[in-house]
């Protein structure tokens, strides 16, 4: 398995009424505009490959890190040649999205059909389809950034034109971060380790313009957002494997204990990377009082 609830699934549905024959047309169309917008073959789109260049700058300014845990598990045999194809250039597309994070957006791919990667896909509200052929298949994306969470249940060839759009839309509504009270109490006072970091970062204040500052603040939080999820990393794992060692044994109370204990670690993941977001929020706004000179009494 490789590294890093659930929201309805973004894809459009079919509807089971029949629609009029423009409606559909119109529709169509809009999906087909839609995801040539944001991903396209465009002069200057080269580095994160056919992402047009509006998609990688929104891309490039999300506010906070976006997990992306990408579940490809189709067992030997079980689906078509075209599938499996879709199934590659939904990793492509990834990548891209990726690559114009700048690194804030992390992908966590699964495609071995292994007990933990099934469990772990249906806790993040993947769904299963297949059942009536053989063994589950699970093609599906869940987002997640803090609190915040979606959800790409199932994955379509037939919606492909439309998923960059589902995406990108995802991606930039969990980055999302609420909007900042005028002067909280934090920035007002703020801690004595706030204090203490932002001297530690930026020794001399006077020296460093705040936007020079934000830079060193953001590398500062990228570092501790790695150092964060290498821990939580390691902690959804052991949950993941407690599961499928419940699953294993049988008993019905051990499996809801470790399936509990799963979800709990994927939300302390979320809530620690909040924090870390919150904690740069407050060091900005506090160097920026500092640089105005609007005083600051330390707690």
């Amino acid at each position: 398995m490789k590294p890093s609830p659930t929201a309805s699934p973004i894809q459009p549905q079919i509807p089971h009424r029949q629609p009029l024959v423009v409606g559909v047309v119109t529709f169509g169309l809009g999906v087909a505009l839609a995801g040539a917008w944001f991903y396209s073959h465009r002069p200057g789109s080269e580095k994160s490959g056919g992402l047009s260049t509006t998609t990688q700058k929104l891309l490039g300014q999300l506010a906070t890190p976006v997990s992306i845990r990408y579940y490809s598990l189709l067992p030997a045999g079980s689906v078509d040649e075209s599938l499996q194809a879709f199934s590659a250039r939904v990793t492509q597309l990834l990548n891209d999205l990726q690559t114009a994070g700048g690194g804030k957006i992390q992908i966590s791919s699964f495609d071995q059909p292994a007990e933990t990667n099934i469990t772990a896909a249906t806790v993040d509200g993947i769904q299963a389809f297949n059942l009536d052929k053989g063994d589950a298949c699970f093609l599906g994306i869940a987002i997640s950034g803090g609190k915040n969470k979606e959800c790409l249940t199932r994955l379509q060839p037939e919606w492909e034109s439309a998923l960059p759009y589902d995406l990108v839309r995802a991606i930039l509504r969990v980055a999302a971060l609420p909007a900042p009270a005028k002067v909280t109490p934090e920035v007002a006072k703020p801690s004595s380790e706030t204090i203490a970091t932002i001297n530690r970062l930026i020794p001399d204040v006077t020296t460093v313009s705040v936007d020079q500052a934000n830079q060193i603040f953001n590398a500062e939080y990228l570092k501790q957002c790695g150092v964060v999820g290498a821990q939580m990393e390691a902690m959804v794992n052991d949950a993941a494997q407690q599961v499928a060692q419940a699953q294993t044994s049988g008993s019905p109370a051990d499996l809801e204990a470790a399936r509990k204990k799963l979800a709990q670690a994927q939300v302390t993941q979320g809530e620690r990377l909040k924090d870390l977001a919150v904690q740069l929020q407050i060091q900005q706004a506090v160097f920026q009082r500092m640089k105005s000179g609007v005083p600051n009494d330390a707690k």
